[in-house]
């Protein structure tokens, strides 16, 4: 079956329904509008629109809800812009503001494989002692760094997530109900892999272990107030640094 090609407008509509969600059970025009900075009268073509791809259910003067296939598309759209974010702000530290604007403007065309490597980047940081070093003697190399005054050889924070503390690795599989964990990488190739990030499951995020089915598949984890279920084979492939 063909995806579902949405603009960049729609979702960005769609990311903020699933936020509103997220924190209020459902969402309102009025609500989308303000959070947007737009006037009620924009909102109501986009949610009839986003109705008429299968993303919400949306009926005029009523309250806005996502179907899975919309909550499945804006975890999506959530995930790259929290990996984009964080690239920007921890990687090449610019400004929040201007963190916030690139990521929202790059998550739309952000492809698959660029997601994958991009999270690669942050598991080698979170995982590899030399991911340390490296980040540090790129923010304070002087020649490109034109605020450092000299190269250090060390972390200059340790900042946790990127510190490589000692501590040991389980994977989510291997938790028990109501145990957490940070995520420390997520393995597997191919479409597995991609469908975890796509659910947002990325480093440094934290996870919950709900419930296990009697048979022991499905595990049912919570992300972020969200309840998902996954596999046992893919929670097996989901490393986490016990909380």
């Amino acid at each position: 079956m063909q995806e579902t090609v949405l603009t960049g407008a729609l979702e960005d509509y769609l990311e903020t329904v699933y936020q509103l969600v997220q924190s209020r059970k459902l969402a309102r025009v009025k609500d989308i509008a303000r959070a947007r900075s737009v006037r009620a009268g924009s909102v109501s073509p986009a949610m009839r629109r986003l109705a008429d791809l299968g993303m919400i259910r949306y009926v005029q003067r009523e309250y806005i809800d996502l179907t899975p296939l919309g909550e499945e598309h804006a975890r999506r759209i959530l995930a790259r812009h929290r990996i984009l974010t964080r690239f920007f702000r921890e990687i090449l530290q610019v400004t929040p503001e201007t963190a916030e604007a690139d990521a929202c403007a790059m998550e739309h065309s952000l492809s698959a494989e660029g997601m994958d490597h991009l999270t690669r980047l942050f598991e080698f940081l979170r995982v590899c002692p030399d991911g340390r070093k490296f980040l540090s003697s790129f923010h304070s190399c002087p020649r490109i760094q034109p605020a450092s005054a000299e190269c250090m050889l060390h972390h200059r924070d340790g900042t946790e997530a990127i510190d490589g503390k000692g501590g040991t690795t389980r994977s989510v599989a291997d938790l028990k109900p109501g145990q957490k964990g940070r995520v420390t990488q997520v393995s597997g190739e191919g479409p597995i892999r991609r469908r975890l990030l796509d659910m947002g499951i990325l480093p440094d995020t934290t996870i919950e272990l709900e419930r296990v089915a009697p048979t022991g598949d499905p595990i049912w984890i919570k992300l972020e107030g969200m309840q998902l279920s996954l596999r046992r084979k893919e929670a097996s492939l989901v490393s986490v640094l016990a909380a």
